[in-house]
């Protein structure tokens, strides 16, 4: 029975996503024609979950799409209206088994924020501990599942009709995305990275950095409750100056922890942006949101660490041996001729930007995101091909770079011995 009504689901979804795509057509034959990446944005928001995560996707990977989608995708919202609070109450009261008003004394029928997959609302435990409640909304996975099949089937015809498609494999990063957007379904992955996280702040003597406790009574794979942080995002310098005597060294606190965990803990947070580090009321950083989270090799991080220090020295030989390394590739690549082409992109980048132009915050953080995608697509002009892992890294190290220039425009990131894991 509910493989059926699964399937009368799946149809009646498959049949709102033509729908949508009509309307979209049909506004496109009236006139109304924004460029392609907007409008492909504002068609994946209208469709819901799936396609506001595959936007986010496209956002976080410039080594698989055209620039100008990267960018665009850049300003796909996750902000969907909040469900009654009746609707949560029941999710709740379901999940757990037992009534509510045994497990939270009060629960903000207002949601501090609503996305595709989730809302969340704030909550006091009968045992007094101030709580955030997620819960995930209701018919979510089945949503998911019926577009990502439709994704995918439709990725298969493409490839079949336009083979050169094929070495980018649609097919696969329709798979790849629906095994990260399966994993942000299950909250008891989300509880798992949690405390796998807070053992390896343990491990390192990390007092400076903190991440949500999970209070598993009361967490199942659809209801996460976890300690609420009170505190500031890392980029409102104003408010953190209230909290930090030292807005720097907070910064590098966050650094510091990040790149440690990028070795010495199973997998990194993958998701830096400003919402998700907070500086704390007592001054530390609290890292949240573990939905997402990328996993690199020893060898990959290796090759990554040897290109970083190789920007840093201008060796330019040095980037494309690692370049190589990071890449996968169906052919030899000359290391020589790699190298001469990111000496010729570094030279025209010299052109771009004199040194003694007035730093601009828009204008800057442009520049080095411009910079690394054309990197890779120097790189991919010589066959190579990049893994995710190593996109979701650029993106991280992107928001790190935007965060020095507003806490820190002095810094020098390469020089500054006080970022152990760049020295």
């Amino acid at each position: 029975m509910g493989a059926v009504t699964n399937g009368i689901k799946g149809a009646f979804r498959v049949g709102q996503t033509l729908s949508v795509l009509g309307r979209t057509g049909l506004n496109w034959v009236r006139g109304d024609r924004p460029p392609t990446p907007k409008l492909l944005r504002q068609t994946f928001e209208n469709l819901g979950a799936t396609y506001i995560k595959l936007g986010q996707f496209i956002a976080s990977s410039p080594t698989f799409f055209p620039k100008e989608y990267v960018e665009e995708f850049q300003y796909c919202l996750d902000r969907t209206p909040s469900l009654p609070f009746g609707v949560i109450k029941r999710i709740i009261r379901e999940e757990l088994g037992r009534p509510i008003d045994q497990v939270y004394s009060e629960i903000d029928p207002v949601a501090l924020a609503s996305a595709s997959i989730a809302q969340v609302h704030a909550a006091k435990l009968v045992t007094g501990e101030d709580v955030v409640i997620k819960v995930q909304k209701p018919g979510v996975e089945n949503i998911l599942l019926t577009d990502l099949n439709f994704l995918y089937l439709s990725a298969r015809i493409l490839e079949t009709l336009a083979p050169k498609l094929s070495w980018t494999s649609l097919s696969g990063i329709v798979e790849e995305i629906q095994q990260t957007m399966m994993e942000e379904c299950d909250f008891i992955k989300e509880a798992n990275n949690l405390k796998v996280f807070r053992e390896f702040l343990l491990n390192t003597h990390n007092d400076d950095a903190t991440v949500p406790r999970v209070y598993e009574q009361c967490s199942t794979r659809r209801v996460l409750t976890m300690e609420r942080f009170y505190g500031v995002p890392l980029t409102d310098l104003d408010s953190i100056r209230g909290f930090s005597k030292d807005p720097e060294r907070t910064l590098i606190t966050a650094m510091n922890t990040w790149f440690a965990s990028l070795t010495q803990c199973e997998f990194f947070h993958a998701d830096v942006h400003a919402g998700n580090l907070m500086v704390l009321k007592d001054g530390r950083v609290g890292f949240i949101d573990f939905g997402i989270v990328g996993r690199i090799r020893p060898d990959t991080w290796q090759a990554v660490s040897d290109f970083i220090s190789a920007i840093m020295v201008g060796n330019f030989d040095g980037m494309a041996d690692a370049m190589i390394r990071i890449g996968v590739t169906r052919r030899t690549v000359q290391v020589n001729e790699l190298s001469s082409d990111l000496q010729r992109l570094y030279r025209q980048m010299d052109r771009m930007v004199p040194d003694d132009v007035p730093y601009e915050m828009g204008q800057a953080e442009d520049d080095v995101n411009n910079i690394l995608m054309d990197m890779v697509k120097v790189g991919e002009s010589h066959g190579l091909h990049f893994p995710r892992e190593f996109a979701l890294l650029l993106k991280q190290f992107l928001y790190f770079d935007r965060y020095v220039h507003i806490l820190a425009p002095e810094m020098d990131v390469f020089m500054d011995e006080r970022l152990t894991m760049l020295h």
